[in-house]
């Protein structure tokens, strides 16, 4: 079959144009901007891709057209398959008819940490010799792709609750059917199609309503929206983490290498794991993550070794580079949740004596509509200054921001906001650079600077 794949630069379209190639099937796609990594991991497997959603694409005459959900009405090419009532379906729906079927698989859900545990989850079955098929919604260290069919029973997939398309308005994890449902935590989020939390607590009990009884539940038991959730009707076992009488932490230490904490499952003590990434929610996507596995098969033991060489995933409080003394990390962060932990998560690490310059983008449709603003402040408690990208808001980031006094800047354009950034930082800095996009390639344009700085001090020397 040829299938061309409309959104295919985006985490999940490309991960299952990668699934259809390994599958034997032909496919091409297309997106607004063909851009890397997705771009070049894509092609590195034999995939055209073309810039646009030009019309003249009706001519490729493909034997299906997979739908992202980044693509709306007005689109031309979508418009052309319209008028030729070609035969066209989500995304979400070709990956469940085509790639799960029948297939156990393990859908990891939540506001926060999705990309994280599912990652963790492949790393843990793949050391348990499981082989699993996964479907990551970002680049895993441990895995040279983002996605892959597997050759063993189970498919781990992370399972996001935005919308499946413009003609599917059901949360793409509906359609997956999975044995075990993981939901990690639950908040709001995702403004521009949920009117409130509400909402998105109907789409997470929708995804209950499927996982078949003898599967099971793993839920974050210290989460009210998932209790809530749940309360509407569980016919599934339910196995709960973060509470004691169900999986969680003990006796956490905290380096700068480091997260070491003993692993509980009630007043059973599994063991000690080791993890290379820092803070509460990596321990908590950890725990998460293990409990999970033992459900799928793995011994507790087991899976506290997988992740002792856990390698982590892209954007995840990454250090992108050191220059006069001052060190560049990037990280995903949007939410003002994920913000919060992110930078306190650095500072477990680093401690109270070094300096963390925060640089975010409120990028995200939620942030972009100011639904969250108020919540800046709070989240950034933890950062000695913060540089707010301003530009392209609807809302007066300066006045969110405004709490935090002279701590915070708002920066309308993105020379400025280096120039700030590196006039305010001094060797033994940490500069977090918080995003969910490219940031307009901030991260190595503060560290070029650095490095001027850096050739200018040694000059002078």
């Amino acid at each position: 079959m040829h299938i061309h794949v409309l959104g295919i630069c985006g985490t999940f379209m490309g991960g299952l144009a990668a699934l259809a190639r390994e599958a034997g099937h032909r496919v091409t796609g297309c997106d607004a901007n063909v851009y890397p990594p997705m771009s070049d991991q894509l092609r590195a497997i034999g995939i055209e891709l073309i810039e646009g959603y030009g019309a003249d694409q009706m001519a490729i005459a493909p034997d299906l057209w997979v739908v992202g959900n980044a693509v709306s009405r007005g689109n031309p090419l979508m418009e052309a398959i319209l008028d030729a009532r070609a035969p066209y379906v989500s995304g979400p729906q070709w990956l469940a008819e085509h790639v799960l079927g029948r297939r156990p698989a393990i859908a990891v859900a939540g506001t926060h940490g999705k990309t994280t545990t599912t990652a963790m989850l492949a790393c843990i079955l793949e050391a348990a010799g499981l082989a699993p098929g996964f479907l990551i919604g970002g680049i895993a260290a441990d895995f040279p792709v983002s996605a892959r069919l597997g050759a063993g029973n189970w498919f781990v997939i992370e399972a996001d609750e935005y919308d499946t398309a413009f003609f599917d308005k059901r949360s793409k994890f509906v359609h997956y059917r999975p044995t075990i449902a993981l939901l990690n935590n639950l908040e709001f989020d995702h403004a521009d199609i949920f009117a409130d939390l509400g909402a998105i607590e109907t789409q997470f009990h929708h995804l209950v309503r499927t996982v078949p009884r003898s599967g099971a539940l793993v839920v974050n038991g210290a989460e009210p929206a998932l209790e809530r959730v749940l309360a509407r009707g569980a016919w599934t076992p339910v196995e709960r983490f973060l509470v004691a009488d169900g999986w969680h932490e003990r006796a956490v230490v905290e380096s700068s290498e480091a997260t070491d904490f003993e692993v509980w499952q009630g007043e059973l003590m599994h063991g000690r794991c080791r993890l290379a990434a820092a803070g509460a929610h990596n321990r908590a996507n950890a725990i998460a993550a293990l409990a999970a596995a033992a459900r799928a098969g793995v011994a507790p033991a087991d899976a506290i070794a997988a992740l002792a060489g856990f390698g982590g995933v892209r954007r995840r409080l990454e250090l992108r580079g050191e220059r006069a003394g001052v060190s560049v990390y990037d990280d995903f962060a949007h939410h003002p949740t994920a913000i919060a932990t992110t930078v306190a998560g650095l500072r477990a690490r680093i401690g109270d004596a070094a300096r963390i310059l925060a640089v975010f983008e409120p990028r995200s449709n939620t942030m972009k509509l100011g639904a969250m603003a108020a919540q800046l402040p709070d989240s950034l408690a933890q950062a000695d200054l913060a540089f707010c990208y301003g530009a392209h808001l609807g809302w007066d980031a300066a006045a969110a921001l405004a709490p935090m006094g002279a701590r915070a800047r708002v920066v309308d354009d993105l020379d400025a906001l280096v120039a700030a950034v590196i006039a305010a930082a001094r060797p033994g800095d940490r500069i977090l650079v918080m995003s969910n996009g490219g940031f307009g390639g901030v991260h190595g344009r503060l560290l070029e600077a650095l490095a001027e700085r850096e050739r200018a001090v040694d000059a002078v020397g």
